[in-house]
């Protein structure tokens, strides 16, 4: 891993979120803007974003769509941002998407950001708290922020927070060999 950018290198999806810090407009503006600027097929960009500032109505709205179980965390986290994807070749369109989300995350830990990915929510109810249009799908909701204590975490996320990270082999990965 001593090649590996650092950008990627140590980007983790931290529980821990500090309740007090607060994204800038230009840190937010920036992580859009990567966003933007991802491979799309045939240009497409099928991706939407809404973006929800801690205890701002959006934020809220949001929120209330995820399982209590990672509210008890992820309410720490400075910003939530939805992301959805349009288009009619909905697998296209959500790898572009998932391509768009990993441009902000990158973008994320080059400000010293951390984002947080979620994709067990309620998709209906985030779609009309937030009024979206019919042929707008929410995918992702990510929870950006800075670090915060892990000792404030539960102790069961706590553990999970401080445990060393595990990834497969890359010959693990491989199909063909």
């Amino acid at each position: 891993m001593a090649d590996l950018t650092p950008l990627l290198a140590y980007r983790w999806s931290p529980r821990a979120f500090d309740p007090g810090a607060e994204l800038t407009p230009e840190e937010s503006a920036l992580l859009l803007e990567a966003a933007r600027w991802a491979p799309s097929a045939e240009n497409g960009q099928p991706w939407r974003f809404a973006l929800g500032h801690r205890d701002d109505e959006t934020w809220k709205r949001i929120l209330i769509s995820l399982p209590v179980d990672d509210q008890i965390w992820i309410r720490h986290a400075a910003t939530l941002v939805v992301g959805a994807h349009t288009g009619l070749n909905t697998e296209q369109a959500a790898y572009d998407l998932g391509q768009a989300i990993a441009h902000l995350t990158v973008q994320a830990t080059a400000l010293g950001l951390h984002v947080h990915q979620l994709t067990r929510f309620d998709r209906a109810g985030l779609a009309t708290e937030l009024d979206l249009p019919g042929d707008v799908r929410p995918l992702v909701v990510a929870a950006v922020g800075r670090l915060g204590n892990p000792f404030d975490l539960p102790a069961d996320l706590h553990a999970r927070e401080t445990g060393l990270r595990h990834r497969h082999p890359v010959a693990e990965l491989l199909l063909l060999r």
